[in-house]
């Protein structure tokens, strides 16, 4: 692989090692928005999708199974995105364009991830 994309993967396995690290150790008020979908068992679910955005982006970053680990971290984006950035359901317009906007970076980062999903440049 060409030292761009090595670079390229890094710069997206890099925010799943960080952020899945943060909902892994402390789930805070991650677990009421689990909760809130209907998830069982919110808080090990929150951890677990946590740990699992952590062994993504780490396989990501050292090109290992990178293809199963996209579609892996495809998968842990859909409830993350559902459950923390239902822009929908928010009355005020600057908290719905916050989360509007964190809810749209998912869908590019999810893009990025299909790229690498399928074998594409």
């Amino acid at each position: 692989m060409s030292l761009v994309g090595r670079v390229g993967r890094a710069a997206l396995g890099v925010p799943f090692v960080w952020l899945g690290y943060e909902a892994a150790a402390e789930p805070g008020n991650r677990v009421a928005s689990a909760a809130g979908i209907g998830l069982p068992n919110p808080e090990l679910v929150v951890r677990l999708n946590g740990a699992a955005m952590v062994a993504g982006g780490a396989a990501l970053i050292l090109n290992v199974l990178p293809r199963a680990a996209a579609f892996g971290l495809i998968a842990a984006l859909v409830p993350t995105t559902i459950a923390g950035h239902s822009y929908w359901k928010h009355d005020d317009p600057q908290m719905r364009t916050t989360q509007r906007i964190q809810a749209l970076k998912n869908l590019g980062l999810a893009g990025g991830l299909l790229v690498v999903a399928t074998g594409g440049a």
